[in-house]
């Protein structure tokens, strides 16, 4: 995780264009069509894209769309199954769900506390093959869902384009919540193939 942090403080922000560009005079004198005048960009067109990119978020956060969606991806996943290993495969479903669990609330540790601490790669953020009780799964389940509605109530009040407050030279809210969004469809599809694997999903 500290590899992709610094490659996020390596970008910059793009260049804002300063405002809209005007009807020459020669067009005017001598009779020619006019361009169509650019979109307002007041007060109101402002809270109209950000409203719109906002939401835009939070939809991709849920998982909606083209997405598998969380809740679907873990449910009726029979105990037995949790901690097995497909044949050839790497990882065990639970490994899938634990890692996703773990990842999403580091990153939202680190937007939201000032004394956030990065864990160590790869030991903190991948468990062990099997759950260690009967119950972890859930246990992880609603975690996830916890942590999920603590960053989609971030992201419906944060100024998105904001910096991380206490990392004033890192990422935006934005990208950070992009990358939760980004990480968890990669591994809900990882969890999904296992599941296939084992004989325990279907479509």
């Amino acid at each position: 995780m500290a590899a992709k942090r610094a490659a996020r403080r390596s970008r910059q922000q793009p260049t804002r264009r300063t405002g809209p560009r005007k009807t020459s005079r020669t067009a005017k004198r001598s009779g020619a069509p006019r361009r169509a005048a650019p979109p307002a960009r007041g007060p109101a067109s402002a809270v109209a894209r950000d409203r719109a990119l906002r939401e835009d978020v939070l939809h991709l956060l849920r998982g909606r769309g083209a997405h598998a969606e969380f809740e679907r991806a873990v449910a009726g996943m029979p105990a037995d199954l949790q901690g097995r290993k497909p044949v050839g495969a790497p990882y065990t479903p639970w490994q899938q769900l634990e890692h996703l669990r773990i990842c999403q609330r580091d990153i939202l540790d680190y937007v939201r506390d000032p004394h956030y601490v990065e864990r160590n790669w790869p030991d903190d953020y991948w468990p062990g093959e099997t759950p260690p009780s009967p119950g972890a799964w859930d246990d992880a389940v609603r975690a996830f869902e916890a942590d999920r509605r603590a960053f989609l109530d971030l992201v419906a009040r944060a100024d998105l384009l904001a910096r991380v407050p206490h990392d004033p030279k890192g990422p935006t809210i934005l990208h950070e919540a992009l990358l939760v969004a980004d990480h968890n469809a990669y591994h809900l599809g990882q969890l999904i193939v296992l599941r296939r694997a084992l004989g325990a999903w279907t479509d």
